[in-house]
């Protein structure tokens, strides 16, 4: 054991006569449990100081920061009173009105800790985490990377708004699901994940934005309950940097065409609605080309890819 439960300056006495009389510093500091570190301090402070040094030290500050005079005090107290809504810096340019020049003035920081000690300032909330972003990866196979999102919301015609989850494959620009939700809540974008995980299987990621359902601003690394749902099935995700969304360029490009084709104007509720997407992902699909797949279509395009596998 370090110290045996008796008077500490005895312990530290037998330790430095054992020194003097000779005895090596590290059996020494063996015999007693202490480290050699703790043992030459010891040491040295005796050959400087004397028994004197032996002694238990206080460890009690020479000076405390933030003290200060009680009629200080006592003004600073007073002015926030009287100007309730006004802060630290304002509370001190009024000391250096009304104080003498001779007076030293405290510091902001110390005029704010009076007034928190004294409960006249709201303590500050945890900051928030802000989103960064994850690193992206190419998802260059089919199912390797799914990009999800949802496109803005709009009216439908009977005055109700729509909320539309898409999911498109990275590789092939497959457009995978295309549901039209009554909000972002989570629940209901969980329901419509684990239809399409039955139908398609699981990808290897899944790449979003850091808005919700797919992130929680308030959360631990901003893991909602979907996300986290996402890493139990051995799904990783990436997030594309806030204010960046070419970051998931192939999939916002679509959903320029589908604004375009779907809703424009808007179906009457949400069947009607569902029923244009319906018809836009079957065309999206198997027959429109594209461009940028050397005019082919994304369900060719995955079949080109998954055989090349």
């Amino acid at each position: 054991m370090p110290w045996k439960e008796c008077s500490v300056m005895d312990e530290r006495l037998r330790f430095v006569s054992r020194l003097l009389d000779g005895e090596a510093m590290t059996e020494a500091c063996r015999e007693f449990g202490i480290s050699r570190k703790t043992g030459y301090k010891i040491f040295n402070r005796y050959k400087e100081h004397g028994l004197e040094a032996l002694s238990d030290r206080s460890r009690r500050p020479v000076r405390y920061a933030n003290q200060l005079p009680q009629q200080i005090e006592s003004l600073i107290v007073e002015l926030k009173r009287t100007k309730p809504h006004w802060g630290a810096r304002k509370i001190r340019e009024l000391l250096v009105r009304r104080l003498d020049g001779d007076v030293r003035i405290p510091a902001t920081s110390t005029i704010h800790a009076v007034l928190h000690r004294h409960g006249l300032v709201k303590p500050l909330g945890r900051p928030r985490r802000r989103a960064t972003g994850t690193p992206l990866s190419a998802g260059a196979a089919p199912n390797d990377l799914w990009c999800a999102d949802f496109k803005g919301e709009f009216k439908l015609g009977n005055g109700r708004y729509c909320y539309p989850l898409t999911v498109t494959d990275q590789a092939s620009r497959f457009l995978l699901l295309c549901e039209a939700l009554e909000s972002t809540r989570e629940d209901l974008a969980i329901t419509a994940f684990e239809q399409l995980f039955r139908e398609r299987g699981l990808p290897i990621g899944i790449r979003s934005d850091n808005g919700v359902p797919f992130a929680s601003p308030n959360a631990l690394f901003n893991l909602s309950r979907l996300s986290v749902w996402w890493l139990r099935l051995g799904i990783a995700i990436e997030r594309i940097k806030p204010g960046h969304p070419q970051q998931n360029g192939r999939h916002e490009r679509m959903h320029l065409t589908l604004k375009k084709e779907t809703t424009r104007p808007p179906g009457m509720n949400a069947l009607q609605q569902q029923a244009r997407f319906d018809d836009f992902v079957a065309e999206f699909n198997a027959e429109r080309p594209h461009e940028a797949l050397e005019m082919k279509c994304p369900r060719r395009a995955l079949l080109s890819l998954a055989q090349a596998l």
